[in-house]
């Protein structure tokens, strides 16, 4: 809006500057009055882009002004009042819906008749400016017709655009419930049949203890030990299966899967030598996935491209390796702030590091994970 408006009124003021080099001759107080009143309107009209009905009434101002200030002397008419009548027009047109712009038309047209009739114009002349009038007002029309016709679509293809988001976002939210759900089933089986069957046989252990010889008794005691013990892991794995997972690269990858949803990023992926298979501890995973969250987010938030590449990758299978990449516009001033720091930190508490490079065309994060020692 800002830009449309500057160049709008850089064409005004070429065409006020030949104007007033033609009518200077004949410029009094009821016309500065008039020139001033103008300007006024043109640099006011900005503030009112969401009230329609007063940007009308500014350019029938305009458009009654001009009467004023290009009124003929001795018959004498200035030749720019006719391209200033069109800006007025062609402005009306491109800020105001068609009913609007219309109005600003009849108005113009009454001004430019009165002006013409008021000066010494030959029946040619008078021809050949109406024409230019026809031919502007078409022309106007048709981009007009044109501006409400992408108007529309862009409507259509913004709810088309919600509608899918909404979709997506409501097919993600499904999946995640049918894992759970097969989660959950899976954790009530194995409590309902597994757990209840291992609580049997540790009742029958005890019972047996309790009658069985002395010298069986230890026996006994330590194969209902064994079996508590595989009651235990059974209920913690039925706990797990309750959780929700929330790190690790399976975690990455939802985050990527948001941010492309919510927020329009351009997010591409890509998992080299065997980086799913490698053996990440809990904690590695979970540092893993924080670092490429705050790296994402970064970009969101100060990048001015909303593209951006991830990629991880297990080379020989001693570490874990993981690189965000976006590429950026030339600028003299980084800063290494807090977020990348506490990257750092968290990677260095799992036997990593980060390593941040910035040049002219990107930025990249690159962090490392040790997984295991080579000796020799």
């Amino acid at each position: 809006m800002k830009k449309t408006y500057l160049i709008w009124l850089a064409i005004h003021c070429i065409v006020w500057l030949l104007a007033l080099i033609d009518i200077q001759p004949g410029l009094n107080e009821i016309r500065l009055v008039s020139i001033c009143l103008f300007f006024i309107v043109l640099f006011i009209l900005p503030l009112f882009t969401k009230k329609p009905l007063l940007q009308t009434a500014f350019f029938c101002v305009q458009a009654l002004t001009t009467i004023i200030i290009f009124y003929p002397i001795d018959s004498v008419l200035n030749p720019y009042v006719i391209l200033v009548q069109l800006l007025i027009v062609a402005e009306a047109f491109f800020y105001l819906s068609r009913l609007k712009s219309l109005v600003v038309l009849v108005i113009q047209l009454g001004s430019a008749m009165w002006i013409g009739m008021e000066s010494s114009l030959t029946g040619l002349e008078l021809a050949w400016c109406g024409l230019l009038y026809l031919l502007v007002v078409l022309a106007l029309f048709h981009y007009q017709s044109l501006h409400m016709r992408e108007a529309e679509m862009k409507k259509k293809n913004d709810a088309l655009l919600l509608e899918y988001r909404r979709m997506k976002r409501l097919l993600i939210l499904e999946e995640e419930q049918a894992r759970q759900d097969e989660r959950s089933l899976i954790g009530h089986e194995i409590h309902d049949s597994v757990g209840h069957k291992l609580t049997a046989l540790i009742m029958q252990f005890e019972a047996f203890r309790l009658t069985a010889a002395e010298q069986d008794k230890e026996k006994i005691k330590n194969l209902k030990d064994l079996a508590e013990q595989s009651l235990e892991e059974t209920r913690r794995a039925v706990r797990s299966f309750k959780q929700r997972e929330v790190g690790g690269l399976q975690g990455v990858i939802r985050l990527i899967r948001k941010l492309e949803m919510e927020s329009f990023m351009k997010v591409s992926f890509s998992v080299q030598h065997g980086a799913f298979a490698t053996p990440l501890t809990g904690e590695q995973s979970f540092a893993i996935y924080r670092a490429v969250q705050e790296a994402l987010t970064n970009i969101m938030k100060h990048s001015s491209t909303r593209e951006a590449q991830v990629i991880f990758e297990s080379p020989g299978g001693s570490i874990f390796r993981f690189e965000v990449i976006n590429l950026t516009k030339p600028t003299t001033f980084f800063q290494e702030g807090y977020g990348l720091m506490a990257m750092r930190e968290r990677l260095e508490k799992v036997g990593g590091s980060l390593e941040v490079n910035y040049n002219e065309r990107q930025f990249v994060v690159r962090g490392m994970i040790r997984l295991i020692e080579r000796s020799g």
